[in-house]
């Protein structure tokens, strides 16, 4: 996959013993994966939270994440990914950070 985009990284994952293939770079991201699964959608349920993923990359790529308003709606994007999830982020939790 690294040839194949020509971007990212691989590093080993101590905790289960795999190989993790990450991206950091929302440019990378925006420019290079959003594109491919645009023209190669996923035939599965995934391809609606491939949707909110990059809504998220398109919005952080434009640096609305910068902007206390901006950071909120990608947290309430991000917090939809995963409605029941360990991580959420309660939308007055975060502005109280932001706004501080």
């Amino acid at each position: 996959m690294k040839d194949y985009f020509n971007c990212g990284s691989i590093r080993p994952d101590r905790s289960d013993q795999t190989l993790k293939y990450e991206i950091r770079s929302i440019s990378e991201l925006v420019e290079k994966i959003l594109p491919h699964f645009e023209s190669y959608p996923m035939l599965s349920s995934k391809q609606k939270e491939f949707k909110v993923f990059a809504e998220i990359c398109c919005e952080m790529h434009q640096a609305k994440h910068l902007t206390p308003e901006g950071f909120g709606h990608i947290v309430e994007l991000a917090n939809s990914l995963n409605a029941g999830g360990k991580k959420k982020y309660l939308r007055t939790g975060i502005q109280s950070i932001v706004c501080t």
